[in-house]
């Protein structure tokens, strides 16, 4: 743990310049919400059957989405259908066909963009400079061998219906989520705004948008690695980091969170390899703060060099930490009997943070 805590410009930072403003997200909203509607709209007047379900999931649902200066925001909308809806007559309709039936229902001569048929969505860009990304899904019913009733999704994807439902890992991250909120996590959730940190940096750069990890690749590395310290901040950060950097040295697979035998990015995964050099480059920027001379201004600094910004020093906060305990101080000691004794001392901080 650093001798400089610099919670107060972290969490000022996160405030600030990375979670969305509420007018935006306000907008975006009202953007759905209108996409929703033109929706429903164009299928009734082409004569095609409505959705059963229209639900929100990606970052957008798990809360996860971040600030950037060309508002380069991706909402992902799911519409569910009955399998039973999707017909042309009598036949099924393609994964891609199903597609194209919701691409044509968007449009709209007002709108400056047309609706995209893409492999995995339909997108719906914005002039802003966001855009809605609609997965169509197609919903099985069905009865098991007990007669108990069954429910599975279907995903477009490409030339094939995948069984799949992004709902589930946006309830994966929540539960994680409300997994941390119940072990002691008092203001807000930690968990929550590291992972919008780390996605915060790894798109610091406009150079590095395209070649980076996914946004679901970073929010699981985050949760897999994550252990809350409460009230500071940057430790927090740089201690998932550094976890993170070590897994990924050792393997680049990460393994989708609930779907098995399936993986987010394989070993040879380029977007990986990328986001691991960007963070042993910042691991490295950051080594200052284990410095016994380091000041709160080049703590500060470093933090800027990283996240490529000058909010750190232009909103330097007083410098309130001339005592730290002494077992953070002494916290890689390889004397476990001085570690025990400054754990009982320190009437349990040292065993709570660690």
């Amino acid at each position: 743990m650093s001798k400089i805590n610099c919670n107060k410009e972290m969490r000022g930072f996160h405030s600030d310049e990375v979670t969305l403003p509420n007018a935006e997200q306000t907008q975006m909203r009202k953007r759905r919400d209108a996409g929703r509607t033109r929706l429903r709209n164009g299928l009734k007047g082409n004569d095609h059957a409505l959705p059963s379900e229209l639900s929100s999931q990606g970052s957008y649902a798990m809360r996860t989405m971040v600030q950037d200066s060309e508002s380069d925001y991706d909402i992902d909308d799911g519409v569910y259908f009955e399998k039973e809806d999707l017909k042309d007559g009598d036949a099924y309709l393609s994964p891609h066909a199903a597609r194209v039936r919701v691409s044509e229902a968007l449009k709209d001569d007002r709108l400056e963009f047309n609706a995209q048929v893409k492999v995995n969505c339909v997108r719906q860009r914005y002039p802003e400079g966001y855009h809605i990304d609609i997965p169509v899904y197609r919903i099985i019913r069905a009865t098991d061998d007990s007669g108990a009733d069954t429910v599975s999704y279907e995903h477009s994807s490409g030339d094939h219906w995948i069984e799949s439902d992004a709902r589930s890992v946006t309830k994966w991250y929540n539960d994680a989520v409300g997994t941390e909120l119940s072990t002691g996590e008092k203001d807000g959730s930690q968990l929550r705004r590291v992972t919008k940190l780390t996605k915060k940096f790894a798109r610091s750069r406009v150079a590095w948008k395209a070649k980076t990890a996914s946004g679901i690749c970073l929010s699981k590395l985050v949760v897999d690695h994550f252990k809350t310290v409460e009230g500071r901040e940057g430790d927090a950060l740089r201690d998932v980091w550094t976890s993170i950097h070590s897994k990924l040295e050792y393997s680049l697979q990460i393994i989708h969170p609930v779907i098995p035998g399936t993986n987010l990015a394989d070993e040879g995964s380029d977007e990986l390899r990328y986001f691991r050099e960007k963070l042993g480059e910042a691991l490295d920027n950051l080594s200052v703060l284990d410095e016994d001379d380091c000041s709160r201004e080049d703590a500060c600094k470093a933090w800027n060099k990283v996240f490529n910004t000058t909010y750190f020093t232009d909103n330097i906060s007083a410098d309130d930490d001339k005592s730290i305990p002494a077992a953070i101080l002494i916290k890689n000691s390889q004397d476990e009997s001085v570690r025990r004794a400054v754990d009982k001392r320190g009437g349990g901080t040292y065993a709570g943070r660690y």
